[in-house]
Protein backbone atom coordinates (compact mmCIF):
# COMPACT_ATOMS: atom_id res chain seq x y z
CA UNK A 1 0.00 0.00 0.00
CA UNK A 2 2.84 2.38 0.88
CA UNK A 3 4.64 1.30 -2.27
CA UNK A 4 1.59 1.99 -4.41
CA UNK A 5 1.05 5.41 -2.87
CA UNK A 6 4.66 6.44 -3.37
CA UNK A 7 4.58 5.23 -6.97
CA UNK A 8 1.43 7.27 -7.51
CA UNK A 9 3.01 10.41 -6.06
CA UNK A 10 6.10 9.93 -8.13
CA UNK A 11 4.03 9.74 -11.28
CA UNK A 12 2.11 12.83 -10.29
CA UNK A 13 5.21 14.80 -9.29
CA UNK A 14 7.16 13.77 -12.38
CA UNK A 15 4.80 13.91 -15.34
CA UNK A 16 7.75 13.67 -17.73
CA UNK A 17 8.26 10.07 -16.71
CA UNK A 18 4.93 9.10 -18.24
CA UNK A 19 5.41 11.26 -21.36
CA UNK A 20 7.01 8.33 -23.11
CA UNK A 21 3.67 6.51 -22.88
CA UNK A 22 1.99 9.16 -25.10
CA UNK A 23 2.78 8.83 -28.79
CA UNK A 24 4.35 11.88 -30.37
CA UNK A 25 1.36 12.25 -32.66
CA UNK A 26 -0.94 12.69 -29.65
CA UNK A 27 1.18 15.18 -27.68
CA UNK A 28 0.05 18.77 -27.31
CA UNK A 29 1.27 21.77 -25.38
CA UNK A 30 -1.23 23.36 -23.03
CA UNK A 31 -2.40 26.02 -22.66
CA UNK A 32 -2.73 27.21 -26.27
CA UNK A 33 -0.82 30.31 -27.22
CA UNK A 34 -2.94 33.30 -28.23
CA UNK A 35 -6.51 33.98 -27.14
CA UNK A 36 -7.84 33.99 -30.70
CA UNK A 37 -6.89 30.35 -31.33
CA UNK A 38 -9.08 27.43 -30.49
CA UNK A 39 -8.52 23.66 -30.50
CA UNK A 40 -10.09 21.07 -32.70
CA UNK A 41 -9.34 17.43 -33.34
CA UNK A 42 -7.98 16.82 -36.82
CA UNK A 43 -6.82 13.49 -38.23
CA UNK A 44 -3.08 13.04 -38.57
CA UNK A 45 -1.07 10.17 -39.91
CA UNK A 46 0.96 8.06 -37.49
CA UNK A 47 3.21 5.35 -38.94
CA UNK A 48 2.40 2.80 -36.27
CA UNK A 49 -1.32 3.32 -36.28
CA UNK A 50 -1.37 3.52 -40.08
CA UNK A 51 0.10 0.04 -40.24
CA UNK A 52 -2.56 -1.10 -37.76
CA UNK A 53 -5.33 0.32 -39.91
CA UNK A 54 -6.37 3.08 -37.52
CA UNK A 55 -5.84 6.84 -37.43
CA UNK A 56 -4.72 8.96 -34.52
CA UNK A 57 -6.42 12.23 -33.64
CA UNK A 58 -4.64 15.00 -31.90
CA UNK A 59 -5.77 18.49 -31.02
CA UNK A 60 -4.50 21.22 -33.33
CA UNK A 61 -4.82 24.94 -33.03
CA UNK A 62 -5.82 27.33 -35.75
CA UNK A 63 -6.95 30.93 -36.03
CA UNK A 64 -10.67 31.72 -35.86
CA UNK A 65 -11.98 31.82 -39.46
CA UNK A 66 -12.93 35.19 -40.91
CA UNK A 67 -15.79 35.01 -43.44
CA UNK A 68 -15.80 37.36 -46.44
CA UNK A 69 -18.28 40.25 -46.39
CA UNK A 70 -21.72 39.70 -47.89
CA UNK A 71 -21.89 40.98 -51.47
CA UNK A 72 -24.36 43.82 -52.19
CA UNK A 73 -26.50 41.59 -54.41
CA UNK A 74 -27.09 39.11 -51.59
CA UNK A 75 -28.02 41.94 -49.25
CA UNK A 76 -30.58 43.20 -51.75
CA UNK A 77 -32.08 39.73 -52.09
CA UNK A 78 -32.45 39.40 -48.32
CA UNK A 79 -33.91 42.90 -47.91
CA UNK A 80 -37.39 43.13 -46.41
CA UNK A 81 -39.68 45.71 -48.03
CA UNK A 82 -42.00 47.46 -45.60
CA UNK A 83 -44.52 50.02 -46.83
CA UNK A 84 -45.80 52.81 -44.61
CA UNK A 85 -49.54 52.59 -43.96
CA UNK A 86 -50.02 55.26 -41.30
CA UNK A 87 -49.73 55.67 -37.53
CA UNK A 88 -51.20 53.91 -34.51
CA UNK A 89 -52.98 55.42 -31.54
CA UNK A 90 -49.68 56.55 -29.98
CA UNK A 91 -48.47 58.27 -33.14
CA UNK A 92 -45.88 55.59 -34.03
CA UNK A 93 -45.49 54.62 -37.67
CA UNK A 94 -47.10 51.33 -38.75
CA UNK A 95 -45.53 49.49 -41.69
CA UNK A 96 -46.75 46.48 -43.65
CA UNK A 97 -44.32 43.71 -44.58
CA UNK A 98 -44.82 43.36 -48.32
CA UNK A 99 -43.15 39.96 -48.63
CA UNK A 100 -45.28 38.57 -45.81
CA UNK A 101 -48.38 40.06 -47.45
CA UNK A 102 -47.61 38.19 -50.67
CA UNK A 103 -47.75 34.92 -48.75
CA UNK A 104 -50.68 35.56 -46.39
CA UNK A 105 -53.22 37.80 -48.30
CA UNK A 106 -55.43 40.57 -46.88
CA UNK A 107 -59.12 41.10 -46.07
CA UNK A 108 -60.56 44.61 -45.62
CA UNK A 109 -64.07 45.10 -44.19
CA UNK A 110 -66.03 48.24 -43.45
CA UNK A 111 -69.35 49.91 -44.12
CA UNK A 112 -69.82 52.33 -46.97
CA UNK A 113 -67.89 55.50 -46.18
CA UNK A 114 -65.47 53.90 -43.71
CA UNK A 115 -62.42 54.52 -45.94
CA UNK A 116 -61.83 51.16 -47.66
CA UNK A 117 -61.00 52.69 -51.04
CA UNK A 118 -58.67 55.19 -49.34
CA UNK A 119 -56.87 52.31 -47.60
CA UNK A 120 -56.47 50.38 -50.85
CA UNK A 121 -55.20 53.49 -52.63
CA UNK A 122 -52.62 54.09 -49.90
CA UNK A 123 -51.39 50.49 -50.14
CA UNK A 124 -51.24 50.59 -53.95
CA UNK A 125 -49.33 53.87 -54.03
CA UNK A 126 -46.76 52.75 -51.46
CA UNK A 127 -46.14 49.34 -53.08
CA UNK A 128 -46.26 50.40 -56.75
CA UNK A 129 -42.44 50.70 -57.12
CA UNK A 130 -41.87 47.25 -55.63
CA UNK A 131 -44.44 44.82 -57.03
CA UNK A 132 -46.74 44.38 -60.02
CA UNK A 133 -50.42 45.17 -59.43
CA UNK A 134 -53.80 44.26 -60.93
CA UNK A 135 -56.96 46.05 -59.76
CA UNK A 136 -60.54 44.88 -60.33
CA UNK A 137 -62.41 48.20 -60.20
CA UNK A 138 -66.22 48.01 -60.48
CA UNK A 139 -66.78 51.78 -60.04
CA UNK A 140 -63.80 53.28 -61.88
CA UNK A 141 -62.24 54.82 -58.74
CA UNK A 142 -58.65 53.69 -59.37
CA UNK A 143 -58.15 54.77 -62.97
CA UNK A 144 -56.35 57.90 -61.72
CA UNK A 145 -53.37 55.73 -60.73
CA UNK A 146 -52.39 55.63 -64.40
CA UNK A 147 -51.43 59.31 -64.42
CA UNK A 148 -48.95 59.00 -61.55
CA UNK A 149 -47.74 55.39 -61.57
CA UNK A 150 -48.25 54.29 -65.18
CA UNK A 151 -50.98 51.68 -64.75
CA UNK A 152 -52.63 50.42 -67.91
CA UNK A 153 -56.39 51.08 -67.80
CA UNK A 154 -58.47 48.39 -69.54
CA UNK A 155 -62.07 49.35 -70.33
CA UNK A 156 -63.91 46.05 -69.91
CA UNK A 157 -66.92 47.38 -71.86
CA UNK A 158 -64.83 47.56 -75.04
CA UNK A 159 -63.50 43.98 -74.92
CA UNK A 160 -64.91 40.47 -75.05
CA UNK A 161 -64.36 37.82 -72.41
CA UNK A 162 -61.78 36.07 -74.58
CA UNK A 163 -59.96 39.34 -75.17
CA UNK A 164 -59.79 40.07 -71.45
CA UNK A 165 -58.43 36.60 -70.75
CA UNK A 166 -55.62 37.11 -73.26
CA UNK A 167 -54.99 40.60 -71.85
CA UNK A 168 -54.56 39.11 -68.38
CA UNK A 169 -52.05 36.57 -69.66
CA UNK A 170 -50.02 39.20 -71.53
CA UNK A 171 -50.02 41.55 -68.54
CA UNK A 172 -48.57 38.75 -66.44
CA UNK A 173 -45.95 37.87 -69.05
CA UNK A 174 -44.72 41.47 -69.49
CA UNK A 175 -45.19 42.47 -65.82
CA UNK A 176 -47.43 45.45 -66.49
CA UNK A 177 -49.65 46.86 -63.73
CA UNK A 178 -53.27 47.13 -64.88
CA UNK A 179 -56.64 48.53 -63.79
CA UNK A 180 -59.71 46.66 -65.08
CA UNK A 181 -62.46 49.29 -65.23
CA UNK A 182 -65.88 47.59 -65.06
CA UNK A 183 -67.87 50.81 -64.92
CA UNK A 184 -70.87 50.89 -67.25
CA UNK A 185 -71.60 47.15 -67.17
CA UNK A 186 -74.44 45.40 -65.41
CA UNK A 187 -73.78 42.94 -62.57
CA UNK A 188 -73.70 39.80 -64.71
CA UNK A 189 -71.32 41.20 -67.32
CA UNK A 190 -69.07 42.52 -64.56
CA UNK A 191 -68.83 39.04 -63.07
CA UNK A 192 -68.15 37.39 -66.43
CA UNK A 193 -65.43 39.81 -67.52
CA UNK A 194 -63.74 39.86 -64.11
CA UNK A 195 -63.67 36.05 -64.10
CA UNK A 196 -62.12 36.00 -67.58
CA UNK A 197 -59.40 38.50 -66.61
CA UNK A 198 -58.57 36.66 -63.36
CA UNK A 199 -58.44 33.41 -65.30
CA UNK A 200 -55.84 34.91 -67.62
CA UNK A 201 -53.70 35.97 -64.65
CA UNK A 202 -54.00 32.50 -63.13
CA UNK A 203 -53.42 30.29 -66.18
CA UNK A 204 -49.89 31.26 -67.18
CA UNK A 205 -46.79 29.10 -67.46
CA UNK A 206 -44.69 28.41 -64.38
CA UNK A 207 -41.80 30.49 -65.73
CA UNK A 208 -43.93 33.64 -65.40
CA UNK A 209 -45.19 33.26 -61.83
CA UNK A 210 -43.89 36.66 -60.75
CA UNK A 211 -45.12 38.27 -57.50
CA UNK A 212 -48.31 40.26 -58.04
CA UNK A 213 -50.89 42.06 -55.89
CA UNK A 214 -54.47 41.46 -57.08
CA UNK A 215 -56.84 43.99 -55.49
CA UNK A 216 -60.60 43.34 -55.76
CA UNK A 217 -62.79 46.20 -54.58
CA UNK A 218 -66.40 45.38 -53.59
CA UNK A 219 -65.55 41.69 -53.49
CA UNK A 220 -69.10 40.72 -52.47
CA UNK A 221 -70.16 41.44 -56.07
CA UNK A 222 -67.78 38.79 -57.45
CA UNK A 223 -67.95 36.20 -54.63
CA UNK A 224 -71.49 36.46 -53.23
CA UNK A 225 -72.50 34.24 -50.35
CA UNK A 226 -75.95 33.59 -51.85
CA UNK A 227 -77.36 33.59 -55.35
CA UNK A 228 -78.74 36.91 -56.55
CA UNK A 229 -80.30 38.24 -59.69
CA UNK A 230 -77.48 37.03 -61.94
CA UNK A 231 -77.49 33.67 -63.70
CA UNK A 232 -76.01 30.59 -62.07
CA UNK A 233 -73.41 30.27 -64.82
CA UNK A 234 -72.03 33.79 -64.27
CA UNK A 235 -71.98 33.28 -60.49
CA UNK A 236 -70.08 29.99 -60.81
CA UNK A 237 -67.49 31.53 -63.13
CA UNK A 238 -66.85 34.51 -60.89
CA UNK A 239 -66.87 32.53 -57.64
CA UNK A 240 -64.49 29.96 -59.10
CA UNK A 241 -62.04 32.67 -60.21
CA UNK A 242 -62.12 34.32 -56.77
CA UNK A 243 -61.63 30.97 -55.04
CA UNK A 244 -58.61 30.19 -57.22
CA UNK A 245 -57.15 33.60 -56.42
CA UNK A 246 -57.45 33.23 -52.65
CA UNK A 247 -56.87 29.48 -52.27
CA UNK A 248 -54.40 28.54 -55.03
CA UNK A 249 -52.93 31.87 -56.03
CA UNK A 250 -50.11 31.95 -53.48
CA UNK A 251 -48.00 29.33 -55.22
CA UNK A 252 -48.46 31.21 -58.50
CA UNK A 253 -47.29 34.48 -56.98
CA UNK A 254 -50.77 36.03 -56.74
CA UNK A 255 -51.60 37.77 -53.47
CA UNK A 256 -55.31 38.48 -53.13
CA UNK A 257 -56.43 41.70 -51.41
CA UNK A 258 -60.22 41.83 -51.13
CA UNK A 259 -62.43 44.58 -49.72
CA UNK A 260 -66.08 44.16 -48.80
CA UNK A 261 -68.82 46.11 -47.06
CA UNK A 262 -70.15 43.16 -45.07
CA UNK A 263 -68.58 39.82 -44.22
CA UNK A 264 -72.02 38.20 -44.30
CA UNK A 265 -72.31 38.97 -48.03
CA UNK A 266 -68.94 37.43 -48.90
CA UNK A 267 -68.47 33.72 -49.58
CA UNK A 268 -66.85 32.02 -46.59
CA UNK A 269 -64.36 29.93 -48.57
CA UNK A 270 -62.98 33.16 -50.08
CA UNK A 271 -62.77 35.15 -46.84
CA UNK A 272 -61.33 32.28 -44.80
CA UNK A 273 -58.05 32.17 -46.76
CA UNK A 274 -56.88 35.62 -45.62
CA UNK A 275 -54.47 35.86 -42.68
CA UNK A 276 -54.27 39.66 -42.43
CA UNK A 277 -57.30 41.72 -41.45
CA UNK A 278 -58.16 45.41 -41.47
CA UNK A 279 -61.59 45.96 -39.93
CA UNK A 280 -63.23 49.36 -40.27
CA UNK A 281 -66.37 50.97 -38.95
CA UNK A 282 -69.48 48.79 -38.80
CA UNK A 283 -72.74 48.96 -36.88
CA UNK A 284 -74.59 45.66 -37.30
CA UNK A 285 -74.23 43.27 -34.38
CA UNK A 286 -73.59 40.21 -36.55
CA UNK A 287 -70.80 41.98 -38.45
CA UNK A 288 -69.21 43.31 -35.26
CA UNK A 289 -69.28 39.86 -33.64
CA UNK A 290 -67.71 38.21 -36.67
CA UNK A 291 -65.03 40.89 -36.95
CA UNK A 292 -64.21 40.47 -33.24
CA UNK A 293 -63.87 36.71 -33.72
CA UNK A 294 -61.47 37.19 -36.63
CA UNK A 295 -59.30 39.55 -34.60
CA UNK A 296 -59.35 37.35 -31.48
CA UNK A 297 -61.23 39.95 -29.44
CA UNK A 298 -63.88 39.32 -26.83
CA UNK A 299 -67.52 39.94 -27.64
CA UNK A 300 -67.72 42.87 -25.25
CA UNK A 301 -64.85 44.53 -27.13
CA UNK A 302 -66.80 44.40 -30.40
CA UNK A 303 -68.43 47.73 -29.54
CA UNK A 304 -65.14 49.39 -30.44
CA UNK A 305 -65.94 49.03 -34.15
CA UNK A 306 -68.75 51.56 -33.81
CA UNK A 307 -66.36 54.18 -32.42
CA UNK A 308 -63.92 54.04 -35.36
CA UNK A 309 -63.65 57.19 -37.46
CA UNK A 310 -63.38 57.36 -41.22
CA UNK A 311 -59.95 56.04 -42.18
CA UNK A 312 -59.41 54.13 -38.90
CA UNK A 313 -59.06 50.35 -38.91
CA UNK A 314 -58.27 47.57 -36.46
CA UNK A 315 -55.25 45.70 -37.85
CA UNK A 316 -54.12 42.15 -37.19
CA UNK A 317 -51.93 39.69 -39.06
CA UNK A 318 -48.33 38.55 -39.64
CA UNK A 319 -47.76 41.36 -42.14
CA UNK A 320 -49.05 44.05 -39.75
CA UNK A 321 -49.18 43.22 -36.05
CA UNK A 322 -49.38 40.13 -33.87
CA UNK A 323 -51.94 41.83 -31.62
CA UNK A 324 -54.99 43.95 -32.56
CA UNK A 325 -53.79 47.46 -33.34
CA UNK A 326 -55.74 50.63 -34.16
CA UNK A 327 -54.38 52.08 -37.40
CA UNK A 328 -54.95 55.54 -38.86
CA UNK A 329 -54.41 55.39 -42.62
CA UNK A 330 -52.07 58.05 -43.97
CA UNK A 331 -52.73 60.46 -46.86
CA UNK A 332 -52.56 59.56 -50.55
CA UNK A 333 -50.91 61.30 -53.49
CA UNK A 334 -53.78 60.66 -55.93
CA UNK A 335 -57.50 61.15 -55.55
CA UNK A 336 -60.44 59.13 -56.89
CA UNK A 337 -62.29 60.29 -59.96
CA UNK A 338 -65.59 60.12 -58.08
CA UNK A 339 -64.98 62.26 -55.00
CA UNK A 340 -67.16 62.27 -51.92
CA UNK A 341 -70.20 64.54 -52.51
CA UNK A 342 -70.13 67.84 -50.65
CA UNK A 343 -72.98 70.12 -49.61
CA UNK A 344 -73.60 72.95 -52.10
CA UNK A 345 -76.09 75.85 -52.06
CA UNK A 346 -79.24 75.39 -54.11
CA UNK A 347 -79.47 77.30 -57.41
CA UNK A 348 -81.74 80.29 -57.58
CA UNK A 349 -84.27 79.56 -60.33
CA UNK A 350 -87.96 80.36 -60.78
CA UNK A 351 -90.47 77.55 -60.62
CA UNK A 352 -91.80 78.26 -64.13
CA UNK A 353 -88.32 78.03 -65.62
CA UNK A 354 -87.72 74.69 -63.85
CA UNK A 355 -91.10 73.39 -65.09
CA UNK A 356 -90.29 74.33 -68.67
CA UNK A 357 -86.89 72.64 -68.51
CA UNK A 358 -87.82 69.43 -66.69
CA UNK A 359 -91.18 68.71 -68.32
CA UNK A 360 -90.13 69.55 -71.87
CA UNK A 361 -90.74 66.95 -74.55
CA UNK A 362 -87.91 64.41 -74.76
CA UNK A 363 -85.79 64.43 -77.91
CA UNK A 364 -86.34 61.58 -80.36
CA UNK A 365 -84.10 58.61 -79.92
CA UNK A 366 -82.47 58.04 -83.28
CA UNK A 367 -80.74 54.82 -82.24
CA UNK A 368 -83.98 52.98 -81.57
CA UNK A 369 -86.51 52.21 -84.33
CA UNK A 370 -90.00 53.60 -84.03
CA UNK A 371 -92.20 51.28 -82.06
CA UNK A 372 -95.22 50.06 -83.98
CA UNK A 373 -98.56 49.82 -82.21
CA UNK A 374 -99.67 46.36 -81.27
CA UNK A 375 -102.19 44.90 -83.76
CA UNK A 376 -105.82 44.39 -82.69
CA UNK A 377 -106.36 40.66 -82.81
CA UNK A 378 -110.16 40.88 -82.54
CA UNK A 379 -110.40 43.14 -85.60
CA UNK A 380 -108.16 40.77 -87.53
CA UNK A 381 -110.37 37.80 -86.65
CA UNK A 382 -113.53 39.67 -87.67
CA UNK A 383 -111.97 40.68 -91.00
CA UNK A 384 -110.85 37.14 -91.70
CA UNK A 385 -114.30 35.78 -90.93
CA UNK A 386 -115.99 38.30 -93.23
CA UNK A 387 -113.63 37.53 -96.11
CA UNK A 388 -114.04 33.78 -95.87
CA UNK A 389 -116.35 32.25 -98.63
CA UNK A 390 -119.76 30.91 -97.56
CA UNK A 391 -119.96 27.17 -98.11
CA UNK A 392 -123.55 25.95 -98.53
CA UNK A 393 -124.53 22.60 -97.11
CA UNK A 394 -125.37 20.00 -99.80
CA UNK A 395 -127.99 17.32 -99.25
CA UNK A 396 -126.60 13.86 -99.80
CA UNK A 397 -129.16 11.24 -100.88
CA UNK A 398 -128.78 7.81 -99.46
CA UNK A 399 -128.98 4.89 -101.97
CA UNK A 400 -132.11 2.68 -101.93
CA UNK A 401 -131.57 -0.84 -100.77
CA UNK A 402 -132.82 -3.99 -102.60
CA UNK A 403 -135.40 -4.75 -99.94
CA UNK A 404 -136.97 -1.32 -100.31
CA UNK A 405 -137.19 -1.83 -104.06
CA UNK A 406 -138.93 -5.21 -103.57
CA UNK A 407 -141.53 -3.66 -101.32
Amino acid sequence: RRRHRSHHHRRRRNPDRVAHAIPPSMRCDYPPKGGERQARFAPTRDPLRTRMGTEAYRPQFFARPSFPPTPPSAKADAMTVRVDMGVDGKGDAVAMDLEELLATRLLVQGNSGSGKSHLLRRLLEQSAPWVQQAIIDPEGDFVTLAERFGHLVIEAEDHTERGLQVAGERARLHRVSTVLNLEGLDAENQMRRAAAFLGGLFDVARDHWYPMLVVVDEAQLFAPAIAGEVSDEARKLSLGAMTNLMCRGRKRGLAGIIATQRLAKLAKNVAAEASNFLMGRTFLDIDMARAADLLGMERRQAEAFRDLERGQFMALGPALSRRPLRLNIGPTDTSPRNSTPRLMPMPEAALEDARAVILAAPPPDASRPQRRPAPDLLEQLRAAKAAAPVISAEVVEEPVSAEELAE
